[in-house]
């Protein structure tokens, strides 16, 4: 029996097999414009980031007592959200809110070892980012930044369709 050798009598012998195809995250959607729209996402949160921090530095500036510390505990998560959106622009804003709002935690709860506090010692940025001791209602204050940033990120989300 005779192979087939011509390319018309084999399948898909005019298709490219040297390149896989791309597996599509959203097949209606061109790459273009879910690079365009990662980039877009990406600029948001950098300026967000830095809003937030200028958020924070003006209520040192202007308050003091609980007030200033407690919205610079929710401002924290705030921050810690726009940087998981700026690491990851495609995330649900659950999943953003939440990866926030376990790394503010955490930092709170490593308080109760005592490294931060060490570090927090010899290094003014150590202080700004791990503080030094734990202080439960920052706990509190923690899961307010993150309900805030996920309102505003499902806000926005929806607005884009």
């Amino acid at each position: 029996m005779k192979k087939p050798t011509e390319p018309a009598s084999i399948p898909d012998a005019d298709r490219d097999t040297r390149t896989p195809p791309r597996s599509d995250p959203s097949p209606n959607r061109p790459r273009r414009t879910r690079d365009r729209t990662a980039r877009t996402a990406r600029t948001v949160a950098a300026v967000a980031a830095a809003g937030t921090v200028a958020a924070g530095l003006a209520v040192r500036a202007v308050a003091d007592g609980a007030f200033a510390k407690y919205a610079g505990s929710a401002l924290y998560t705030v921050l810690l959200c726009a940087l998981v959106a700026l690491c990851a622009p495609r995330a649900r804003p659950v999943v953003v809110a939440l990866t926030a709002l376990g790394l503010s935690w955490a930092v709170e709860f490593a308080q109760l070892t005592g490294v931060p506090a060490e570090l927090s010692a010899h290094s003014a940025a150590a202080r700004l980012v791990l503080g030094s001791t734990f202080n439960a209602p920052d706990l509190f204050w923690y899961a307010v930044g993150a309900a805030g940033a996920w309102a505003v990120l499902r806000a926005a989300a929806r607005a884009r369709g």
